[in-house]
């Protein structure tokens, strides 16, 4: 028993090494932190080994709150760590209280961004949608997508895993707006992700209900297009989310079918690519019973 928590010991002492030098490593190799920390982010996406990822996540994390400490005021790290956060947590965390912490601090990292480079935003983030919509009007450069981007996907993952929050869910139409605000700046940026996050958006109730299934469709049509297909996360959600919800399920499974047969290796979508098809024989599966 002694010797095995010696061992133990030990080995919790080399990984805490470990970790220490490669930070230092890290930090004395980059001349610029703020791309270090994207990179950490372009490496997950580019693995094509999952689980390589998911048990080597926590140390990627942990590598960019380190980073954030050493210049918590600095934008470009800030919306590194919540993009880094935000694709952890989309991708691998299930339980509900650990996503719940992991995009809270995303979503706190993203808005501290925000507050650096768009103040005036950044006070009225809390405030009526109408003062929030007329200072959000009042942006109109281009330079400023990336951060709108970034907060607004990063709100959307967090009302998500607080959707039991109905303070939350009530942030919605400030999302939207953003969405719509980064179309209108720069609707190709991050090969349309935006027209992505619109569709999702406007099936999250039935046209009954308030939903809006048909400007979805074209939403995620023009997702799919910008991407060139590449994306095939944007067909997985195409088809759980539109064509799930208007019982369409010729388009469903044919959808289903392009991203399985599909090649996945993409630079910067691998692992989402990966993940798609993997969801997408699971919908095909259960579109046996839905349908």
């Amino acid at each position: 028993m002694i010797q095995r928590l010696i061992m133990t010991h030990s080995m919790r002492e080399s990984t805490k090494t470990a970790l220490v030098v490669l930070f230092a490593v890290v930090i004395s190799a980059c001349t610029s932190v703020g791309k270090m920390a994207d990179g950490l982010t372009n490496a997950i996406l580019n693995q094509d080994d999952p689980a390589t990822v998911k048990d080597g996540g926590a140390a990627y994390l942990l590598l960019v709150d380190g980073l954030i400490e050493g210049d918590p005021n600095d934008a470009g790290r800030l919306l590194a760590g919540a993009r880094l956060y935000g694709a952890y947590s989309s991708i691998f965390v299930q339980e509900e209280q650990r996503a719940k912490r992991l995009t809270s601090r995303a979503r706190d990292y993203s808005q501290r961004a925000l507050c650096e480079e768009k103040p005036t935003l950044c006070k009225v983030l809390g405030s009526p949608f109408a003062e929030f919509k007329a200072e959000l009007d009042r942006i109109n450069s281009k330079s400023d997508v990336p951060v709108l981007h970034t907060v607004a996907v990063i709100w959307v993952a967090w009302i998500k895993a607080h959707k039991d929050d109905w303070s939350a869910v009530a942030d919605l139409p400030k999302v939207k707006a953003m969405m719509v605000k980064v179309i209108e700046l720069d609707e190709s940026y991050d090969m349309g992700s935006a027209h992505l996050y619109m569709g999702l958006l406007n099936t999250l109730l039935p046209a009954a209900l308030g939903g809006k299934p048909e400007e979805a469709k074209a939403s995620f049509l023009r997702a799919i297009e910008l991407s060139k297909g590449r994306d095939l996360m944007r067909k997985v959600h195409f088809a759980e989310r539109y064509a799930r919800l208007v019982f369409d399920k010729e388009l469903h499974d044919k959808l289903l079918n392009e991203v399985i047969a599909a090649q996945p290796k993409e630079p910067g979508l691998t692992l989402m690519n990966l993940m798609a098809q993997e969801h997408a024989k699971e919908l095909l599966k259960s579109g046996k019973e839905y349908f």
